[in-house]
């Protein structure tokens, strides 16, 4: 049994939840203007850790046999054999239910949208068959850790938070094209779209830049909206440290540190907004 909960851990690769859950955490201190009540911190990590599993074990289904091709890939588990794709499903179907289950016990808008998230990241692992722009969909399914969050806390949707979701989608979509890097070969050779094998390295780290200087902007206009303190604001300059760090590990003609890239850097960001929103509130 420990075995399975493992195998089922890496399926979904339970270690990257550290992206979306503190833009979530963050998103419900803001909507609270402090510390939000635990019932609601309890319930927004439950829909987070349902929508994550779902949405990888989903993403896992779906990709299997373009999995299988690529060298990369071929060893997760369900192309590898260690996981059978019904056990898969009826562990994305759990997933989803816990989800849904704990929008219900928020509050009833965030029950009413339970099934949009649910949609976008249904079709973001088809995206990546007819369009460079897919690294967008993925961050457009994370920035709901952040406006399912406020909506947890408010039970309305409004617009102050758009730019912390925004913030998300392009800081996801600046990491995912580096990640993707690794894939560019392989993207020609099976007909997948992603801005690495439109644009090439270059332009691609180039684009990564952008995308993260972006992301960046609408984290500093997120405190200004919400007239966050001098934390915030140290949080920030740690934060574009953490990005100007970042994009110089990757080189056009080095691309050996891009794990510490991908998973180290952005754990590190996401992190830091968490903890000095909540630093500026509580202090």
């Amino acid at each position: 049994m420990f075995n399975k909960l493992v195998l089922y851990l890496k399926l979904i690769k339970f270690s990257h939840s550290i992206f979306a859950l503190p833009f979530a955490l963050a998103g419900a201190v803001i909507a609270a203007s402090g510390i939000p009540a635990l019932r609601q911190i309890f319930w927004i990590i439950v829909a987070m850790v349902g929508a994550r599993s779902g949405a990888m074990g989903l993403n896992r289904i779906i990709d299997r046999k373009i999995d299988a091709e690529n060298p990369r890939t071929s060893g997760r588990e369900i192309p590898a054999g260690k996981v059978r794709v019904m056990d898969a499903v009826i562990f994305t179907t759990i997933s989803f239910a816990v989800l849904v289950y704990a929008a219900y016990m928020l509050n009833p808008l965030c029950l009413k949208l339970s099934p949009v998230a649910i949609a976008v990241v249904f079709l973001y692992p088809y995206t990546k068959r007819f369009t460079w722009l897919s690294h967008f969909v993925l961050g457009l399914s994370l920035s709901a850790a952040p406006l399912g969050a406020w909506i947890a806390v408010r039970g309305t949707l409004d617009w102050q938070i758009l730019p912390l979701a925004l913030a998300v989608i392009f800081w996801l979509a600046g990491f995912d094209v580096l990640y993707a890097l690794q894939d560019m070969e392989f993207d020609k050779s099976f007909g997948l779209y992603s801005i690495p094998k439109r644009f090439g390295i270059k332009k691609t780290l180039l684009f990564s830049g952008i995308f993260h200087f972006f992301a960046w902007g609408l984290l500093a206009f997120t405190g200004i909206i919400f007239s966050l303190g001098i934390f915030y604001w140290i949080g920030m300059a740690i934060v574009a440290g953490l990005f100007i760090y970042e994009h110089s590990l990757v080189k056009p003609n080095d691309l050996s540190r891009l794990d510490m890239a991908f998973f180290s850097m952005n754990g590190y960001i996401s992190m830091t907004v968490f903890v000095f929103t909540v630093l500026d509130y509580i202090l």
